[in-house]
């Protein structure tokens, strides 16, 4: 069911009031526009989901240093600030429950395994298709060079990369060579160098409430999910109890504002616009004033989606991080990059040209449910070691999850986590 409404944005009368500090990163915005649009191929505005399932989660129970390392709250650790009481979203639309349930009386363990279970289904396909090879190579077959060399091209073409590919057809030579090896001692032994390959890299997304609003910028390619990833985080933080605002930076695609206010409307969060067209900068200066002077706690900017070899729209994510740097010189406090699982090796392209024009601070991946590349995370962080703060399995709020090694390594290979 779509959710799509023609919502015409109104102009925002009077007087600009991020117009000085953004007059001098400002150039021929007409022309900027007019290049922008012959250059920029806009994606199929993602479709909202109409099931969205209350996120908030507990802290894992047991940790001895939990104080230390901040309070689960929202599916996100936050650093010494008590949970607060989730409050009731504004909306007259609330969202409906997920399709998965969890039984009544539920404890964090029957919780996680929900979570795995749904992590494990959709990656399904990604399992199958490794499962699929490692069984045709290693049917009562001894652990040869052959077998290896077909191995190691599996993986290859799961896009784990060639360094974890050699990795785990060595560790196999070294330690089973001729001798006969089980298709369950492969994935096994896959597993746990996933594991090891990723753990590094499993960083949550750290809240620092100390600072109002903590603005968190989003960026990445057309249709990598953006704005539907920017909804499902303003729900959870909506859920724990924070005071969110939206910004809607997409002011090339009208409807990209209409989408972002039709879920801010769902979520209870107020959400900052500016006519189509309007410079996305001076709208972020806007929302940034707006959420400091009414102690919004966090202020979530979406972007334009851009392509990430086009470098005139690149530069204007660099103008919104300096019109942002004048009102707070730490701000944006986070840079998020939303990367598309099904578009496999050409995530290692948008990481590295983001990181350097943006200084990305951490990955969501999104539509890991929809390819069998999901092997791609793996060899992104290998190489590149950006904190990965969640992964993304379905469509709505609760899908969306941080990131957690050993489940994720073990549902790749289709093992129980």
């Amino acid at each position: 069911m779509r959710f799509w409404r023609h919502l015409t944005p109104e102009p925002v009368p009077g007087p600009d009031p991020g117009a000085d500090a953004v007059a001098e990163d400002t150039e021929n915005r007409k022309s900027e526009e007019e290049t922008a649009a012959a250059e920029l191929q806009p994606a199929p505005s993602p479709e909202p989901d109409a099931t969205e399932k209350n996120s908030t989660a507990e802290a894992p129970s047991g940790d001895a240093d939990q104080e230390e390392r901040g309070l689960w709250s929202g599916g996100f650790w936050r650093r010494g600030v008590p949970a607060a009481q989730p409050q009731q979203a504004a909306s007259s639309e609330p969202f409906e429950p997920a399709t998965v349930e969890i039984p009544p009386g539920n404890t964090e363990a029957q919780e996680r395994r929900g979570w795995f279970a749904r992590l494990k289904a959709g990656m399904a396909r990604s399992s199958e298709r490794l499962n699929a090879g490692i069984n045709t190579i290693f049917n009562r077959r001894r652990l040869d060079d052959a077998a290896l060399l077909e191995l190691e091209e599996l993986l290859i073409a799961s896009d784990m990369g060639t360094g974890i590919a050699a990795e785990v057809t060595e560790e196999l030579r070294r330690t089973r060579f001729n001798q006969e090896v089980s298709p369950e001692e492969v994935r096994g032994a896959l597993a746990e160098e996933v594991i090891r390959l990723v753990e590094p890299v499993m960083k949550p997304l750290r809240l620092d409430l100390g600072r109002k609003p903590f603005v968190i910028l989003v960026v990445g390619v057309n249709g990598s999910g953006k704005t539907t990833t920017i909804a499902k985080l303003a729900k959870q933080y909506r859920d724990a109890g924070h005071d969110v605002m939206l910004a809607a930076g997409d002011t090339f695609r009208a409807a990209g504002v209409e989408q972002l206010q039709i879920w801010g409307e769902r979520t209870g969060c107020r959400v900052i616009t500016r006519p189509a067209g309007s410079d996305a900068a001076g709208l972020a200066y806007e929302a940034f004033e707006q959420a400091r002077d009414e102690g919004s706690e966090i202020l979530l900017i979406d972007t334009a989606g851009r392509l990430h070899n086009k470098a005139n729209l690149m530069s204007e994510l660099q103008k919104i991080v300096r019109v942002l740097k004048k009102v707070d010189p730490q701000a944006p406090h986070s840079v998020l990059l939303v990367l598309d699982a099904t578009t496999g090796q050409n995530a290692h392209a948008q990481a590295e040209i983001f990181r350097e024009m943006v200084g990305v601070t951490g990955i969501i991946m999104t539509k890991l449910d929809g390819t069998a590349r999901g092997g791609v995370l793996v060899s992104l962080a290998e190489k590149y070691g950006i904190p990965i703060h969640a992964i993304g399995v379905g469509e709505t709020a609760d899908d969306l999850r941080p990131f957690e090694a050993r489940a994720y390594a073990r549902s790749l290979v289709g093992l129980d986590p």
